[in-house]
């Protein structure tokens, strides 16, 4: 308990955002205007921002109000996702979403954490991968380094740190696999 804590020595693992300051800067007031605002209901002007900004996104993407999307151009969404209210993609580094996922309202996709074994807390960053049929449920949590494979689901609230079998359902915190999921 006695380590002097410095952050003089921080390092950000070789973190690079990936485009300009001036970039990022209209990238923040875009996202503060057209996403995160509640009262922009129109998913297909979400996603044409998002494209523009250097997003990858397919067909029958259906973006919510109130989403916050840290970097675009570290995002590819497949066809026909559901990105529900509230949803914060904190993607440090590459995120990718499958053909016909759902982020339930207020999920959290978190690519990045700190090394809390240094006094310097460095940055450490890892992609998301959710693959098809993905569905993460509402107010949960996944994070970085993290493959939700095909058609697994987690449960409203839980939070995993770790992959996710596929058509398996998980819950809990830490997430545990609680039963197969039969798909008809």
């Amino acid at each position: 308990m006695n380590a002097k804590t410095s952050l003089e020595n921080y390092t950000t693992d070789d973190f690079r955002i990936g485009k300009g300051l001036t970039i990022q800067f209209l990238w923040y007031i875009t996202n503060v205007l057209f996403l995160i605002n509640p009262l922009n209901p129109i998913s297909s002007l979400k996603v044409f921002l998002l494209k523009i900004f250097g997003a990858k996104i397919g067909k029958g993407v259906v973006i919510k109000p109130g989403v916050n999307i840290k970097y675009p151009w570290k995002l590819t969404v497949s066809n026909h996702v559901w990105i529900g209210e509230n949803v914060w993609i904190d993607n440090l580094d590459e995120v990718e979403i499958g053909d016909n996922t759902v982020l339930s309202q207020g999920a959290m996709l978190l690519c990045g954490n700190h090394n809390f074994k240094k006094s310097s807390f460095d940055l450490i960053t890892k992609p998301i991968a959710l693959e098809d049929g993905v569905w993460i449920g509402a107010k949960s949590i996944v994070t970085g380094g993290v493959r939700c494979k095909s058609h697994s689901v987690l449960a409203v609230n839980s939070v995993t740190s770790n992959n996710l079998d596929g058509y398996y359902i998980y819950r809990g915190n830490p997430a545990e696999k609680i039963t197969s999921r039969e798909i008809e």
